[in-house]
Formats: structure tokens, sequence, C-alpha cells
């Protein structure tokens, strides 16, 4: 099947939504029912700092936030955060200070003043268009915007409409003058998200069960398992620690010189795809097939141009002493196996 959809639906009680391009499965959001979403806003409460590491504890509805590179913030003061990732059991919700309010279109950055359009938008006649929405829709606020890459062609009072609800939104969260601990905007669920981000054109399938007429459903079954089948009979295992994600590379039956470049390169082009379904981040350990140091830089360069492509923040660490690849990913999102357990 040609083309993509985006598939609404519920895991049971649960909403998600997948990502299907050319019949194979590519994203799926599922939400979390414990862990606070993403782009939630909490007013906190400063707690107690951490010495050593430049950061604080603070007190929030949802319990325990960490936030990093703190300077003048004292014990009881109440700070803005809003949550980045998820946090593995028995650890703080990850938070940060900069603030940003994100829709399809535009993205609203208090601490950033300005008008920004996406790079990717090259042509003069459209970046004028869109300057002039965007100064019409922010009406000399002092908040910063970003026009995002899909805003190329879009309509203008989609795009104005857009901005003028974010832009509500920050000022109802940023003028408010209470001193309370308070949630004061719930991150986005996968149905709002799959709006927001999958901004290509695509088929939507609304209709309750369409994981299960559209194989979602087969596709969560196969995820459930450690392997990953690769081209030319290889395969990798991707196990899931406390401490790190695990990546073992096998060549299969090919006994040829070349067995184990070919199935590294594969691994390099299939591991994004891997850790964005199953919901992995952190440290990733990969243990590779054997192949000469020579070829070393080959995967790097496929590794690296991989991730380019992935939305989550992806550090390639590099090589290790006993020849595994390192990476840090930052944790986006609640593994799937914690999720539909």
């Amino acid at each position: 099947m040609k083309g993509r959809t985006i598939i609404l639906d519920h895991l049971g009680d649960i909403e998600a939504a997948a990502l299907v391009v050319d019949g194979k499965l590519e994203d799926l959001l599922v939400d979390s029912s414990d862990a606070p979403r993403v782009g939630t806003i909490y007013r906190a409460i400063a707690d107690r700092p951490v010495k050593g590491q430049g950061g604080m504890f603070l007190k929030t509805p949802d319990g325990s936030a960490f936030l990093r590179q703190i300077k003048g913030l004292a014990p009881g003061q109440p700070i803005l955060v809003q949550v980045t990732g998820f946090a593995e059991d028995g650890k703080a919700i990850p938070v940060t200070s900069k603030i940003l309010f994100k829709s399809r279109y535009a993205i609203i950055t208090p601490d950033a003043p300005g008008l920004n359009i996406s790079r990717s938008i090259r042509e003069e006649l459209e970046r004028d268009r869109l300057l002039e929405i965007a100064h019409d829709a922010m009406d000399g606020a002092d908040y910063g915007l970003i026009l995002r890459s899909c805003c190329a062609g879009a309509d203008g009072e989609e795009i104005a409409e857009d901005i003028e609800a974010m832009l509500a939104l920050a000022q109802t969260v940023l003028n408010d003058d209470d001193s309370s601990m308070e949630t004061l905007s719930e991150g986005d669920g996968p149905h709002v998200l799959a709006w927001r981000d999958w901004v290509e054109q695509a088929e939507v399938v609304t209709e309750a069960g369409g994981f299960e007429e559209r194989g979602v459903l087969d596709d969560l079954d196969a995820l459930a398992q450690d392997r990953v089948g690769l081209s030319g009979g290889a395969s990798m295992y991707v196990e899931s620690t406390r401490a790190l994600v695990a990546v073992d590379v096998n060549t299969g039956a090919d006994a040829s010189l070349a067995a184990g470049i070919k199935a590294n390169m594969a691994c390099a082009r299939a591991l994004p795809r891997a850790l964005r379904l199953r919901g992995l981040g952190g440290q990733i350990v990969l243990d590779l097939a054997p192949m000469p140091k020579k070829d070393r830089r080959p995967f790097e360069t496929a590794l690296r141009a991989a991730f380019r492509a992935d939305e989550v923040e992806t550090t390639l660490v590099g090589w290790t002493p006993l020849g595994h690849y390192e990476l840090q990913r930052k944790r986006a999102r609640a593994p799937l196996s914690e999720l539909l357990a």
C-alpha cells in the first residue's frame, strides 16, 4: 500500500496514533496514563539543590522534578517549568525553565523575542507573506515567534488562528500571578501530536478499529520482540535494561568477507525506527558485527545520516576501547513495553 496514512485510534482506553508509510509502520504515539505528558507546564516550587550537579529538585503536582543549570533559585521559590521527557521509575521528571508553546504552524518563544521563519522556506515572496501574517497576528506582543516549515503554502487564516491561539495560551500561563504549586497547561496527547507534527499530506483514519483493520496491532506484536530483521538475512536484537539499551548485530548465514559491514550498515539505517517505535532512549550501546577499522567511518556516516531524519535528539558519542559504539538519546517518550504492560 503506497502513500502515507495516519491512524487515530485507542489501545483499550489509551489514546494512540500511528503513522504508516507505504504499508510500513514508521511512527507510533501512545498516551501514558501515569506519567505527565511532554509539554506539560507547571508552576513548581523549588525544593532542594543538588550539590555538584548544578541542578535543583522541584515539587510539582505530579511529583518530584529535576531542573538543570539553575541560577539564583532559592528553596521555596515558585518557578514556571515545562516537562521535556519521561522519567524512569523512581526518578524525577525532567523539566526546563525555557518554555515553548508549540502548535502545527507556530511556536511561541517567550525567552527569545523576534519573528523567525523556518530556514527550509527559501522563496522570498513566501517569506514576505508569512512575515506579514506573523506581524498582524502577534499584534506587538513581546514574545518571540517561529513559523514552522509546514507554513509554506498554507492558508493564511489558518496560520493566523494558530499563532493567536498559542499567543493567548502563552499570555494566560505567563501572566498568572499566583505562587502556589499548580499544573498550568497539559501537554498534547497522541491525536493532537499527530496533527501537530505529522504534517505531510496523508490519508487520516479516525474510525474505531483502525489499528486492527490497518495491521497496526500485528506491528505491535512484532515490536514486543527484541529481534529486528535486517536486509541480507542479518538481524539485530534491541534489548532494554535499567542502565542502558543494548543492540547486538548478527550477520546471519552470510559468511562473506563483507558480511560484517553489510550487517552494520543495515543496522545504521534501521536503528532510528527501531528505537522510535519502542520509545527507547538514554544510553545506547551497539555491539556490532566484526568489521575492519577502515569501515568504521562509512558506518558512522550512515548512522549520522539516519539519525538526522529522526526528530528525537540523539548524540553519537563514539567508539569504546572494546569496539562498541555508544549513543546518547533523549528520553522523549515512555517505553512502549511499559505503556502496553
